[in-house]
């Protein structure tokens, strides 16, 4: 990666240039060290241009205590979350790739809202020391880039095991980018029908997915749909684990500087410290039970495809206030939390545009260690197509 130019989200240390995780408690924060992901980059020789916004440390899609990003398809649309910067700097070509963190689709979901290519890799592939946290066991460094093969040069750059990280996977590192053949032949694709058929995909971005995924048939892929019943219920389990979670790793915070979080953290927040322990262990048994169903499907199915999210972006929204038990989930459409909470790699690429000429994105997600195959999926689909060679009206 000599030379090309890279930003990263601000959830990073970054020795000697402020790290805020995109909130005001770390407004003057300055780290003595890098994380590891920054360092490894710097030795593969990208070039640092700046830091991205995040939503406020991570997790949550909708409290920017440093502006809101815009989205370059259209200004006054939302470039996701929480690595809301990454997606909207790299779909306007101010740098080459990007790295952003997935704990729940904060990869995936600014690619397929900025019409970009999101990796969440397999959990302990990318060493996560000097990340700040949000879920020790869903929290995932991974590019968002342009083209598949960008992605996995930045994958290939930043994966592999790392001391100060006892999670991480001691295994070598895989040629990601030699595994781009383009040869699909024979691949066996489960397209996952709760994530399709659901009533909170919007017909139109159900039409572009199946379309993306008759093309994988024509590559000569074996498709087939199968039932993962489970996945209903993953936004709710991903939902009480991100409030449970932080609120313990930050809980000195929310008792001292309640009032220097923005509101939805406040009230997530608030919610994870009340949160009865019966629930945490509940959701914790359910994502035991869905990890089990994911793996098993995997058995027999290469990949599993899937939209990215049941619809294109919405519109930006600077915090809004919590106003009833619906706006509290306000994020139905997202597709992604199934495979964070199975720990399993994958990634978002480009499938075509609504009516409205906002960009779609297709999911594919594959084994644990799986990456290349999920690579060289996702590869195979964006050479059969041109929706990755479109450029946003804002860039």
């Amino acid at each position: 990666m000599h030379g090309v130019p890279i930003a990263v989200k601000d959830q990073m240390w970054t020795k000697g240039i402020r790290t805020t995780g995109g909130s005001r408690i770390l407004a003057d924060f300055v780290p003595d060290e890098d994380a590891t992901v920054i360092a490894k980059l710097k030795d593969a020789g990208a070039v640092l241009l700046g830091k991205t916004n995040l939503s406020e440390f991570a997790i949550t899609p909708f409290s920017h205590r440093f502006s809101l990003p815009r989205n370059p398809w259209d200004l006054d649309l939302s470039a996701g979350g929480s690595s809301s910067g990454s997606g909207a700097a790299t779909a306007a070509f101010l740098c080459a790739t990007s790295l952003g963190e997935d704990t729940g689709g904060s990869i995936r979901r600014p690619a397929a809202w900025c019409g970009l290519v999101g990796m969440r890799p397999t959990w302990g592939l990318v060493s996560r020391y000097g990340l700040m946290k949000g879920i020790w066991s869903m929290d995932t460094v991974g590019p968002i880039s342009r083209s598949v093969a960008d992605a996995a040069i930045t994958l290939g750059a930043i994966a592999g095991h790392d001391h100060k990280d006892p999670y991480s996977w001691n295994k070598p590192v895989p040629d990601y980018l030699g595994a781009l053949d383009g040869d699909i032949s024979g691949v066996r694709i489960g397209v996952v029908s709760e994530l399709l058929h659901d009533e909170v995909v919007e017909p139109e971005t159900r039409d572009v997915v199946q379309r993306a995924i008759a093309v994988l048939g024509e590559l000569g892929a074996l498709v087939e749909e199968v039932s993962i019943p489970l996945t209903a219920h993953a936004n709710t389990v991903s939902s009480i684990l991100l409030a449970a979670e932080p609120a313990q790793n930050q809980r000195e915070w929310v008792l001292d500087r309640l009032e220097d979080y923005g509101h939805d953290n406040r009230i997530g927040l608030l919610v994870g410290s009340l949160m009865p322990g019966v629930a945490y262990l509940k959701a914790q048994k359910l994502r035991s039970m869905l990890r089990q169903q994911v793996h098993e499907t995997l058995e027999n199915y290469d990949v599993l495809v899937s939209p990215t999210a049941g619809r294109p972006a919405v519109a930006r929204q600077d915090d809004p206030v919590i106003t009833s038990k619906e706006m509290a989930g306000r994020m139905p459409y997202m597709r992604t939390n199934t495979f964070n909470l199975s720990s399993t790699p994958a990634v978002s690429v480009p499938c075509g545009f609504n009516s409205g000429s906002l960009p779609i994105g297709l999911q594919v997600a594959g084994r644990p260690g799986g990456d290349a195959t999920v690579l060289k999926v996702a590869h195979a689909y964006e050479q059969a197509t041109s929706w990755h060679t479109m450029r946003p009206p804002h860039a």
